[in-house]
């Protein structure tokens, strides 16, 4: 079976950490996997939003390190020739899809950078967020930088560096995620009833949303103001603009296209 799942569905792209027996621990191979299948996603005009979870009870246990102690010649020569432009990570913050994570368990090291790179996650209530520290690595995939916007700085200092684990009541109190739902299979369907909402909303609108957001992270205020104009106004141009203004007015549901 392969590593990762990748399958589109009434307009959503779903990709699936696909290695239950090892916790969907990440290969190497698995990291240029997930890049491919995100990137592919959001080139696909029919795929409107990325789901993205775990197969099994965990949603990702981070990085293999049974493969990695045994590679260091291997990882050296990473970090030599590393290309932060294909990390999922990154990926992650520069496509204009949404993504939407269901954490159906566990996320330890890299998976909890994983799932805080998604625009909206759902979390199970036996699930809960492990910090790389209490294995002797720094948090490698970018959640250094998210946590503390997400948390503020003292709630991600106590996730860091007391190695206290969250579980979902504390993650979703500490704005890690959005909702929590019962089980695994909850927090599946859940996060799948969000993604196929997002499949029906416009995409030109939420891609330049979320383009906007993240520019909004060092624009200067007028600088932001007078960029978010500029994306505003082909949209008036749009056929889905059209279409939003025409089913408003004859009191039906709209069906964008994505022109």
């Amino acid at each position: 079976m392969p590593e990762i799942l990748y399958e589109v569905e009434a307009r959503i792209g779903s990709i699936t950490l696909n290695r239950p027996d090892r916790l969907n621990a990440i290969t190497m191979e698995m990291l240029d996997l997930l890049t491919l299948h995100l990137r592919r996603a959001d080139a696909d005009p029919e795929v409107r939003c990325i789901l993205l979870t775990g197969a099994g009870r965990a949603f990702c246990a981070g990085l293999d390190l049974i493969e990695a102690a045994g590679q260091a010649d291997r990882l050296d020569a990473l970090a030599f020739g590393f290309d932060p432009q294909t990390a999922p990570v990154v990926v992650m913050q520069q496509i204009d899809t949404p993504v939407v994570a269901a954490v159906n368990g566990p996320a330890a090291g890299y998976g909890v950078g994983i799932a805080l790179n998604a625009d909206i996650r759902v979390m199970s209530k036996t699930a809960r967020f492990v910090s790389a520290t209490t294995r002797n690595l720094v948090p490698e995939s970018g959640d250094t930088y998210l946590l503390p916007r997400l948390v503020g700085w003292e709630q991600a200092a106590r996730f860091y560096f007391l190695g206290e684990d969250l579980g979902a009541e504390a993650a979703l109190a500490a704005g890690m995620v959005s909702e929590i739902a019962e089980d695994s299979d909850a927090a599946k369907a859940r996060a799948g009833e969000l993604a196929a909402r997002i499949a029906g909303m416009p995409p030109l609108a939420l891609q330049a949303a979320k383009r906007m957001m993240r520019a909004g992270r060092s624009d200067g205020y007028p600088e932001h103001v007078e960029r978010v104009l500029q994306q505003l106004l082909p949209m008036f141009r749009t056929k889905d603009f059209a279409e939003a203004v025409a089913a408003f007015l004859a009191k039906r549901p709209p069906e964008f296209t994505g022109e």
